[in-house]
């Protein structure tokens, strides 16, 4: 059934520099060698990471990478910990390095602070790719916190030192530094949240209040693209978290709906443009 329905990609969608610069890196390589390794996913994505391993790449983790001996390993947009690259010289291995600039600002800062015996916090995901290699800049020492009902059982020292990983939310940061403040610590903020993504909320404010319906497109591991999602929901109502073209659900739409189609920093356009054609066929 033809539902007529009129699709926009958002134009400021889509990689940030940090993951086409990882990318271009990768394919370079694969093309004139056919294969590359790869320490953790290339993006959080699935889709591109299908892509991207069908040409070669092969993503290893970090037990794998203890064992390998004599090859090329690509380094992430996310960064990597001292200790990673500790690791390559005593394996002989090449670190083709894609750490993105803005992580690499940030890991040098919170290592300064920490040689400077600040106590360093972070807000951060656990676990997340980012947060291991900066939290590896104070030699595990970092407090790392996702919201701040985890330092409530923290022993906090008067002052310290709080930094963000570069995904996240701007004005939950500024809400977590002036409640610190508030309850009587002297905090030394750091906004190290990437330009990059932080002026994608305001964009994506003004993209979503065009459009009758809405569908975000991301890899369901992407931090910021929850971050992106929730603008989009708080904006527009009618938003739709998909991570393919297979989750798109025709009950959304009605005759003549005008869509707007978005995504995280970590969403191929080609994806989008995807969803795009597979709407248009509707």
């Amino acid at each position: 059934m033809g539902y007529n329905l009129q699709v926009n990609i958002d134009k400021s969608s889509g990689f940030c520099f940090g993951v086409v610069y990882a990318i271009e890196m990768a394919e370079d390589i694969l093309d004139k060698e056919g294969y590359l390794y790869c320490l953790g996913d290339i993006v959080h994505n699935d889709e591109e990471v299908e892509r991207l391993t069908n040409r070669g790449l092969k993503i290893i983790d970090h037990e794998v990478l203890k064992n390998l001996r004599d090859e090329k390993v690509l380094i992430r947009a996310h960064g990597e910990a001292p200790s990673t690259y500790q690791l390559a010289l005593e394996n002989n291995l090449t670190l083709i390095d894609a750490s993105c600039p803005v992580v690499l600002k940030l890991q040098n800062r919170i290592k300064n602070s920490h040689d400077e015996d600040e106590q360093v916090l972070i807000f951060g995901k656990h676990g997340h790719a980012e947060v291991i290699g900066l939290q590896g800049q104070t030699d595990g020492k970092a407090i790392v916190f996702q919201d701040l009902a985890e330092l409530d059982n923290v022993e906090l020292p008067a002052k310290f030192t709080l930094y963000s990983q570069t995904t996240k939310s701007t004005d939950k940061f500024y809400h977590i530094k002036d409640e610190l403040l508030s309850r009587g610590y002297e905090v030394k903020a750091n906004d190290t949240i990437c330009r990059q993504v932080s002026n994608r909320y305001e964009e994506l404010e003004d993209f979503v209040s065009h459009y009758d319906k809405i569908v975000f497109v991301s890899g369901k591991k992407s931090s910021n693209g929850k971050v992106l999602y929730d603008v989009c929901k708080k904006y527009n109502d009618n938003s739709y978290f998909i991570s393919n073209v297979e989750e798109l659900d025709q009950t959304w739409f009605i005759e003549n709906d005008k869509v707007g189609i978005c995504g995280a920093t970590s969403t191929p356009m080609w994806l989008m443009e995807k969803v795009k054609a597979a709407l248009e066929k509707r």
